[in-house]
């Protein structure tokens, strides 16, 4: 058992390390040979590894999507409108029904993330339409998604298991991402009156920047 999981472990450091196609294609073959479960597990792994900790725009994200209404349920709605948005795109670059240009998802991805930084600082308070919002961002997000996993690839028999692991692994990593917001900020700061003026405004600044700096670097360079 412990030598059956060590191999898991290996593969999918392995998958990490290398995620270029060449390589990638080598390693997805030895997770052929591996049972669907153990393969599904390195999936899953792997899903929630591209959130945490690699996946630091997804993450500013999230945390976007929390800062303006600190609430679980108004962070949780929009989580899954962005869920199922995401969820879509995901499996429809995957079976190759759209192609997405990564040259133009990565600047919007940036995009997205400055938009609703920007809206956390100029709006006092969540509107309704936001979740429209998310909805959209969360289809360009998914093929961001896709072409991470694209890279990483996915073994013949056991295709349509490895990328829902893949798609359950990320939003385990996006949930981590919101309850841990939700007990360091939320828990003990959300209701106090100063909440938004020294939470939610300076750290959506920051995203912003972050987020503008992205923005540019993704178009030019």
């Amino acid at each position: 058992m412990n030598t059956k999981y060590s191999r898991i472990a290996g593969i999918t450091l392995l998958l990490l390390l290398f995620s270029q196609p060449l390589w990638a294609h080598v390693v997805v073959g030895e997770l052929e040979k591996m049972s669907k479960t153990s393969a599904a597990l390195v999936y899953l792994g792997l899903g929630y590894k591209h959130i945490l900790p690699l996946g630091f725009d997804h993450i500013l994200f999230i945390l976007s999507l929390f800062l303006l209404s600190p609430k679980l349920k108004p962070v949780l709605w929009q989580a899954t409108a962005f869920t199922v948005a995401h969820s879509v795109t995901l499996g429809l670059a995957m079976y190759h029904v759209i192609t997405p240009p990564a040259k133009i998802v990565e600047p919007v991805i940036a995009l997205s993330i400055l938009y609703v930084a920007l809206e956390n600082i100029f709006s006092p308070k969540l509107k309704t339409s936001r979740i429209g919002v998310v909805f959209l961002f969360g289809l360009v997000h998914g093929m961001g998604f896709a072409g991470a996993l694209g890279h990483l690839g996915l073994p013949k028999d056991s295709y349509l298991t490895c990328l829902v692991m893949f798609n359950i692994g990320v939003e385990l990593g996006q949930l981590t991402v919101i309850l841990t917001a939700y007990f360091l900020l939320a828990r003990w700061f959300g209701d106090k009156p100063y909440y938004r003026k020294y939470i939610v405004i300076p750290l959506s600044v920051i995203i912003a920047l972050i987020a503008a700096f992205w923005t540019i670097q993704r178009i030019f360079f």
